[in-house]
């Protein structure tokens, strides 16, 4: 069975957050949410999540997957925490795949993974941001190798359904996403 980290940050967009837990979960992928410390996490819209872990308890785990959800200032504290990056850094080096949705692409950005690659964010959010080879799309989801992006909530359902495509196989997510009555 496949297995994911969501690292869960005070400030998190939570419909993003919850999206990818229960979907990842639908699936039958385990999932573990981390939050940066010991606390409930609010999100952006003021939402309460009680993470599975801390993140110190987990950072060494051997996951499939690291997936960021967005919101701020949720990804100014992911960006901000330098086990993160370090998390993000190892998973490259071992041909994992990296996540990120709305904000969150910007701390791919910072942690060197967005060289050479093709992204999509919220917005505005990769501006400015000198990262060499990076092309931006404006497409919903960007998946380039092992590193896959969102533009923002209303992109997250799709981005879960990748997730899932992407770990568990194409039938997998049709499976997931027929039960979820989405309309063609």
């Amino acid at each position: 069975m496949a297995s994911v980290l969501v690292p869960l940050a005070e400030g998190c967009e939570e419909l993003e957050a919850v999206t990818i837990i229960d979907l990842l979960r639908r699936a039958g992928i385990d999932v573990v949410t981390a939050g940066l410390d010991a606390e409930p996490v609010r999100c952006s819209r003021g939402t309460v999540l009680i993470p599975d872990s801390h993140l110190d308890d987990v950072i060494e785990g051997d996951f499939d997957m690291l997936v960021l959800p967005g919101g701020l200032p949720g990804a100014d504290h992911l960006d901000a925490d330098p086990r993160i990056h370090r998390l993000l850094q190892r998973m490259r080096d071992n041909n994992r795949y990296t996540a990120a949705i709305c904000a969150a692409p910007k701390v791919l950005a910072s942690s060197g993974l967005l060289q050479g690659k093709q992204v999509t964010s919220f917005p505005g959010v990769l501006d400015g941001l000198a990262v060499e080879g990076m092309e931006f799309s404006t497409d919903p989801v960007v998946r380039d190798g092992k590193v896959i992006t969102s533009r923002g909530p209303g992109t997250a359902m799709d981005f879960a359904l990748m997730l899932i495509e992407e770990l568990s196989g194409p039938a997998r997510r049709q499976e997931v996403e027929a039960a979820l009555q989405r309309p063609a």
